[in-house]
């Protein structure tokens, strides 16, 4: 079974990478950080998490605490 490369094993390869690889590098993580954040965002809301936020938020719109935008 093969070894997973270590963290300093990929930082050494992103080192070593062109400018243009590194662009694509750089596009590829940003969109699998989206997603990871998107998954998450969902699993919260899902399990409640955002509720009391929700709630205190609209306590503060109703009481016109809140600014335009």
């Amino acid at each position: 079974m093969k070894t997973p490369p270590t963290v300093e094993d990929i930082q050494q390869a992103i080192s070593a990478l062109p400018e243009d690889e590194l662009m694509r590098l750089r596009e590829w993580f940003e969109d699998l950080d989206a997603q990871a954040w998107d998954r998450q965002l969902v699993e919260d809301i899902r399990a409640g998490k955002l509720d009391q936020l929700a709630r205190e938020a609209m306590e503060e719109y109703r009481a016109g605490r809140c600014d335009t935008l």
